[in-house]
């Protein structure tokens, strides 16, 4: 018969009649019936899928009003599934249309309960008569045992009608090597709360309740749970299991963990294990191609109504629309309108910092500034060894870094692969965790893998401890009152594709050398932290996306936090590659206490405070990041903590590129339990003082300041070194030293186009400038106050003086050379000690009659002598020769530490203001280098 002889719809309408067997036996007639029958996957392949007993809807219990992909794909997976238990038995074979077993006459079906013809009264009997692999059918009813009831021969009990009828109150204990168990209600006996337990045998449980009672399995036995309630506090425990599935089955309401899994696996494996893993392949292998279905659900969830709508590339791309926008600090979020905006609390007048040049000495600079406005003898210093480093672009979102997806992470990292095709322990697959105390807890060596699951509305959702491991791919992880999940004591494993929100505390918590690795996740809108790493805590975090959380969060794309983007203090460490931290209220990164994290390669941008602090004790290499856009200071770094800065951009940010800070006081900074945010700052609240009560203003004097923008801001008691930094066009002075008692060092840095003086030192300030190239700055090149030496620097086409040594600086200028546009190359006045010796001045303008070192007549402390003034011959020779312009490289010999990386990058600093501390400590850190 052709199809083609009946329109197609009628033969669907006479196919949605047959039941499974013929159905099977049509797809076998030709590829034209089959791609008939295949087309029923809606109508009758959805009939039989729901209408059998011994499953649920395919999407129970995390998500039943969703239909699956497939119906008729759905019930074949049920049925391989459900004959799991049948695969020892080598002369039991199921036929090819479906059916759990072909009929045998020596396996029989045994009736317990009332039943038209008789039949057994008390479970137990049925049991006694029962062969290997028959059948017990219990009627509706309670069926009650008063001692434990053993299994010795492999056997099935079903119980009839719907789930519900049958319920036991039964305590069972398995020694056959197999057994099966479907569509019952299992309470606990009067005696034990446990109401099945194997230690060597393979147990199937399909579409059970369990009711305040307990699933034991040790290893080497084995568990298959489909479609099983545990309600009322039930639990299943698994204690050396080499592998045991639970698949969409439901735990609500426990008073403990729902699922607890400890102990290494056995090498002992039994008849099951073989079977095991290969249908959890086949599972794994289903999720991975249905990778998105919990991330578009939750997108949907969790997404769509909220201020988070966008995708994580989305929202605030430009440096423009980013200074368009001013922040509401009531709603903590920025609101777009015209023109400039102001800080919190400024009222457009800039008060300047007593290392700044103030308005009352005007009237010197202008008697040191030639009045000729027109175009001086310009030297060329563009190909100094941080040229490459010159462009001031503004950054854009299109320089973000793509995530890579789980694929690429995983082909890129050897173990990380490895742990994602393991499959060992107990593997919990769409299964849903809901209103109890705990989720799934790992102790002792204990294994487990979890996929596609939901936990929701527990105290926490998985704990993994005591050097236990876990797989963790594709979960919805919500609502949990404390952390979303723990790793503690040395744990480990793969936490991939998640998304973990709207939790208490901590979206992940990283403590007690826990080592997992972090990737693509995404872990937003949680109530504290994203993630935390504490506590010798570590960990590789990649390719994630954290935001929205109102503390901390660590890991890529992380933006619109309330807080700072990432955490890791208390020892904590880990590395920390190619995120995206943005738009986070407190900062980018917080480091303190010990945090001695790598962070590498991340974009942190767009914050409404500090890009990267670095607080008391804080440690850590922060390299090669681009940090820009941020309200605060770029880099923020407390003289107490010893980090390694190597290869940074820091652009475009509104208060200082790097500000180094001592601590305020001893007794404040025993309180500091968190980074405060900018418009505490600004309103003048201290760290540690939030928690004290009102608020105190920042400065001394009791008045809210802001501050002109300064490339790198250095107030600190602390030895420094900023070594081959690249401070690039800031509104204010590119670097700034007003506190140094002990020796600050700037070598091999470029401190180009800054709106101000290139380099200022105040009063009583120690610093070193060796090798660095000072061009181009709107003021002076280097303006001197405090003590130290001037060495070996190139100071060139400054709008100013060239290099202005001041007050009572004790200071030696040797070997520079220099050239001012429109002022003295070498100022020396008032009551400078010190040598200037052997300094080359080129000529900065042909028509101007000043000399180009001046100096104080009356000062017989300050040596002049053999210094040279060179006057071009051609301007198309006028250049910086032999040596090139410096600085010379970005690599030099005398960085310290010495145990620095293989190359040494720069740090681009554009932008920058910030507020001051006030007083320092007297102990702390012996050195911290940026580099």
């Amino acid at each position: 018969m052709e199809v083609g002889s009946l329109p197609v719809e009628l033969w669907r309408l006479i196919l949605a009649f047959l039941p499974l067997p013929d159905l099977g036996r049509c797809c076998l007639v030709c590829r034209a019936w089959r791609e008939l029958v295949l087309s029923l996957d809606s109508t009758r392949w959805r009939q039989l899928c729901l209408g059998c007993p011994e499953c649920r809807h395919p999407n129970w219990p995390r998500r039943p009003h969703l239909p699956p992909v497939s119906w008729r794909e759905a019930l074949r997976q049920h049925a391989l599934a459900s004959r799991t238990w049948t695969q020892n038995g080598s002369d039991l074979h199921s036929s090819a249309c479906l059916h759990l077993f072909r009929r045998r006459k020596d396996r029989r079906v045994w009736h317990v309960g009332t039943v038209p013809g008789g039949g057994y009264e008390t479970l137990r009997g049925a049991l006694a008569a029962a062969g290997p692999y028959d059948k017990v059918v219990l009627h509706a009813g309670v069926y009650e045992e008063q001692v434990e009831v053993s299994l010795k021969v492999p056997v099935e009990i079903v119980g009839m009608g719907k789930l519900g009828d049958v319920s036991l109150l039964v305590s069972f204990d398995q020694q056959c090597p197999t057994a099966r168990l479907c569509n019952l209600v299992f309470m606990p006996a009067w005696f034990s709360p446990v109401v099945y337990k194997t230690s060597s045998g393979h147990v199937q449980l399909d579409n059970c309740n369990f009711e305040g009672c307990q699933l034991h399995i040790r290893g080497p036995g084995t568990c298959q749970a489909r479609f099983c309630s545990f309600a009322q506090g039930s639990s299943a425990h698994f204690l050396g299991v080499a592998i045991s599935l639970m698949d969409s089955c439901e735990f609500s309401g426990g008073d403990s963990a729902s699922v607890t899994v400890e102990g290494a696996p056995v090498s002992e494996r039994n008849w099951a294990f073989k079977h095991l893993v290969a249908l959890a392949k086949t599972f794994t292998m289903m999720t991975s191609n249905g990778s998105t279905e919990i991330s578009n659900q939750g997108g949907k969830d969790i997404m769509g109504a909220g201020s988070h709508g966008h995708t994580p590339l989305e929202g605030v791309n430009t440096m423009e629309d980013w200074n368009k926008q001013e922040v509401d600090w009531e709603t903590n979020w920025a609101k777009q309108k015209g023109g400039d905006s102001l800080l919190p609390s400024q009222d457009g007048t800039m008060i300047e910092e007593d290392g700044m040049e103030t308005s009352s000495e005007s009237s010197e600079e202008d008697d040191e500034q030639d009045g000729d406005k027109s175009t001086g003898l310009k030297l060329s210093y563009d190909q100094h060894g941080l040229a490459h480093l010159s462009k001031a672009d503004t950054p854009d979102s299109s320089a973000f870094p793509a995530l890579l997806n789980l694929s690429a992470e995983l082909q890129r990292d050897t173990e990380a692969r490895e742990l994602a095709a393991s499959v060992q322990g107990c593997l919990l697959r769409r299964c849903l965790l809901r209103d109890g105390k705990g989720g799934v807890h790992l102790c002792n060596h204990g294994q487990a893998r979890l996929e596609a699951n939901v936990f929701r509305g527990l105290n926490y959702a998985v704990r993994c401890i005591q050097n236990a491991k876990m797989v963790m791919l594709r979960n919805e992880v919500c609502g949990c009152k404390a952390s979303g999940v723990f790793l503690r004591l040395s744990a480990q494993g793969l936490i991939a594709e998640n998304n973990i929100h709207s939790n208490g505390e901590a979206g992940l918590d990283i403590r007690k050398g826990a080592n997992p690795i972090i990737l693509c996740n995404r872990i937003h809108s949680g109530l504290r932290s994203g993630i935390v790493v504490l506590g010798n805590g570590r960990g590789s975090i990649r390719s994630n996306q954290i935001y929205g959380n109102k503390e901390a969060g660590v890991g890529n794309h992380i933006f619109q936090g309330l807080a700072a983007g990432i955490a890791v203090n208390e020892n904590g460490r880990g590395l920390i590659t190619e995120n995206v931290i943005r738009q986070n209220q407190w900062g980018g990164a917080d480091i303190r206490r010990g945090g001695d994290p790598v962070l590498r390669n991340n974009y942190i941008c767009y914050g409404y405070s500090d890009g990267v602090v670095v607080g008391e004790r804080g440690r850590g290499l922060i390299e090669g990041n681009h940090i820009y856009g941020n309200r605060g200071c770029g880099v923020w770094v407390m003289s107490s903590s010893l980090p390694q800065l190597i290869g940074n951009h820091i652009t475009h940010n509104r208060m200082y590129g790097l500000a180094v800070f001592c601590r305020k006081d001893t007794e404040s900074a025993v309180s500091r339990e968190g980074y405060r945010s900018l418009q505490e700052r600004e309103r003048g609240v201290g760290i540690g003082e939030r928690d004290r009560g009102g608020p105190e203003n920042f400065n001394e004097e009791g008045e809210l300041m802001a501050w002109e923008t300064v490339g790198v801001y250095v107030k600190s008691s602390e030895p420094l070194n900023v070594v081959a930094n690249m401070v690039n066009s800031n509104r204010g002075a590119g670097v700034s030293v007003i506190q140094s008692a002990q020796l600050t060092r700037l070598v091999g840095n470029c401190v180009l186009s800054n709106g101000w003086t290139g380099v200022a030192v105040d009063r009583e300030c120690r610093v070193e400038l060796r090798g660095n190239g000072v061009y181009g700055n709107n003021c002076h090149g280097v303006c001197f106050r405090g003590d130290g030496l001037i060495v070996e620097n190139d100071v060139v086409g400054n709008n100013a003086v060239g290099i202005r040594v001041m007050d009572s600086a004790d200071v030696k200028v040797l070997r520079n050379r220099v050239q001012a546009l429109r002022g003295y190359g070498i100022s020396v006045k008032e009551r400078v000690r010190g040598v200037v010796q052997e300094n080359l001045v080129y000529q900065g303008h042909s028509t101007s009659t000043k000399t180009t070192i001046r100096t104080n007549a009356q000062n017989l402390e300050c040596v002049v002598l053999n210094n040279s003034l060179l006057t071009p011959r051609s301007q198309a020779l006028w250049a910086l020769e032999n040596p090139p312009p410096r600085p010379h490289n970005s690599n030099p010999s005398s960085v310290t530490p010495s145990t620095l990386p293989a190359h040494l990058a720069i740090t681009m600093t554009n932008r920058i203001t910030a507020s001051v501390e006030s007083g320092c400590h007297n102990n702390g850190s012996i050195f911290c280098s940026i580099l």
